[in-house]
């Protein structure tokens, strides 16, 4: 069975459950939020993506 999610969904429900689990506090997270969504405005940009893609091939082939 092949399950296709988004990393940003994914990522955004880890945060919700740190809030909630009292393990990340809402200010730090804010911050975390807003590092994310302006680090996504500069040119590391394609670099992440290129490694996150990298990552997804390693855990897709059960290459660890």
């Amino acid at each position: 069975m092949e399950l296709n999610i988004s990393a940003a969904p994914l990522l955004g429900v880890v945060l919700v459950v740190m809030i909630r689990g009292k393990l990340l506090k809402a200010g730090p997270a804010v911050v975390a939020v807003l590092f994310g969504f302006f680090l996504a405005d500069t040119g590391a940009a394609p670099d992440i993506h290129r490694f996150m893609a990298s990552v997804a091939g390693l855990i897709d082939g059960g290459r660890f």
